[in-house]
């Protein structure tokens, strides 16, 4: 659980964009192109993706290589072969379809279509006789007909019943997406009570409905009239909308359209789901699996050093980190992003040991810590006090033989030093840099740095930290 989180931590903001940014292309390739021959080959050339990703785990050199020289094929083949069908689905939508929009498959029957074509019947006065069948088999009371099987299409439901078709006088036998029989004949009923306007067809219609469960649709042939003949009523339908309840209470097509459309979108939310995990998948495979090791000299910063103490020496001035991660993450590592920081707050005066671990250690997000070398650092602490040491002048070089150094005084004569307690107890004295005696003649002064030797010592605040030197040089007696 604990390299899980550690895990996490690793994780940066733009890599949570990276996945879900293609998670949802990919889902977007599936809402388009989901039914079609291109999804499918979609679909065997991920298969071969993941055989390929197998063979190089298990060290299937030719494998993989022939694999992958499959799949860079596949992808030209197609946009090649199926390039029609790809323009197809893009022209057929606008942006908006194509970045965010959802479209719903159809119903198992589409009423839609059977209402439009039989008020376009109706309105050409174009007679037609449909059957809906119940619950009940219909084949000992439908005589006749032609098997006919095709999907159902506002131009084959016009054309079956258009004039000159042999089998327009006939019945349309409908079953889900179908019309399964064509130039059906149905029995007749034997009432007395119809209009006389109403004809053979309204009475095969009346005729079935009273033997069957089945609901049958007549358009009138001479008035354009629409019925529906469901048991022994005979009622006319003005409306497309009450034509098309009609079929759905029948056939129960508006609870199987409504379990249809909650179907789809559970497999759509899993799809969504499945192409999150895929990518996420594709991406822990790219930046994890090709990981680049690097090794970086890096500083140590000490930190919540006490007050009143200083660092006196330490065992090593930096550490080397052998880091980790994707060849694009740890080619962009530079050393400022990288720092190792001591906690000091607890040491004290005297040899201190410091163990280097996670805590101390701060990486950009993506990088891996493998190893610290070293991973203990010795830490000498002291405690800071004040001490007033005279100025030595370091003079350097050599006056000329006819030349003398007669007097020199420097300004001030002493300074107060503020460093390790150890260092200063040993310390009589403290230089200056050093001045060269060759160029100088006669009487003057010079400005001078003072030298502080070690360097963790360092001037009082009320002190001086330089000095100057008045000389006198004369010539030899």
């Amino acid at each position: 659980m604990e390299k899980f989180f550690l895990f996490l931590t690793t994780i940066r903001w733009q890599d949570v964009v990276d996945i879900s940014l293609n998670s949802y292309i990919l889902f977007r390739f599936y809402v388009l192109f989901r039914g079609t021959n291109v999804f499918r080959v979609l679909i065997g050339m991920t298969v071969l993706w993941f055989l390929q990703r197998i063979a190089i785990s298990l060290g299937l050199i030719v494998t993989s290589w022939v694999v992958q020289g499959i799949v860079a094929v596949g992808a030209i083949i197609i946009i090649v072969v199926f390039r029609n069908e790809i323009r197809r689905v893009l022209q057929a939508k606008n942006l908006k379809s194509i970045l965010w929009g959802f479209s719903y498959k159809s119903a198992v029957t589409p009423i839609e279509i059977i209402a439009d074509s039989v008020f376009e019947m109706a309105q050409r006065k174009c007679g037609a006789l449909i059957v809906f069948p119940g619950k009940e088999d219909l084949s000992d009371v439908v005589q006749g007909g032609t098997p006919w099987r095709g999907l159902i299409t506002k131009e084959m439901i016009t054309s079956i019943f258009w004039p000159d078709n042999p089998v327009h006088d006939g019945a349309a036998v409908v079953q889900g997406d179908q019309i399964r029989v064509v130039g059906a004949i149905l029995p007749l009923s034997d009432r007395d009570d119809l209009p006389s306007h109403h004809g053979t067809r309204h009475r095969a219609a009346l005729g079935l409905a009273e033997t069957t469960d089945a609901l049958v649709i007549v358009v009138s042939e001479e008035r354009g009239d629409i019925l529906v003949a469901k048991g022994n009523r005979l009622r006319e339908i003005k409306q497309k909308r009450t034509l098309e309840q009609n079929i759905q209470e029948h056939v129960g097509t508006a609870a199987v359209k409504k379990g249809a459309v909650k179907k789809e979108r559970l497999e759509i939310t899993a799809a969504a789901l499945l192409s999150l995990v895929f990518m996420t998948g594709i991406w822990f495979s790219v930046s994890r699996g090709q990981d680049t090791l690097v090794s970086l000299d890096i500083p140590i910063d000490y930190t919540n050093r006490n007050s009143g103490t200083e660092i006196v020496d330490t065992s090593v001035k930096s550490v080397s980190l052998v880091l980790s991660g994707s060849g694009a993450l740890v080619k962009s590592i530079t050393p400022d992003q990288v720092g190792v920081r001591l906690d000091l707050s607890k040491s004290v005066i005297g040899p201190n040991s410091f163990s280097i671990t996670t805590e101390n250690i701060s990486l950009p997000p993506g990088i891996i810590l493998r190893e610290v070398t070293p991973n203990v650092i010795e830490v000498l602490i002291d405690e800071t006090i004040k001490k007033e040491l005279p100025i030595q002048i370091d003079w350097s070089g050599k006056l000329p033989e006819q030349l003398i150094l007669v007097d020199s005084v420097s300004d001030p004569e002493t300074v107060e030093v503020v460093g390790g307690k150890r260092i200063l107890e040993k310390a009589v004295t403290i230089y200056t840099e050093k001045v060269l005696l060759d160029n100088l003649r006669g009487k003057g002064e010079i400005t001078v740095n003072l030298v502080l030797n070690p360097a963790s010592l360092t001037i009082a605040p009320r002190s001086k930290d330089k000095v100057t030197i008045q000389y006198l040089i004369r010539q030899r007696e």
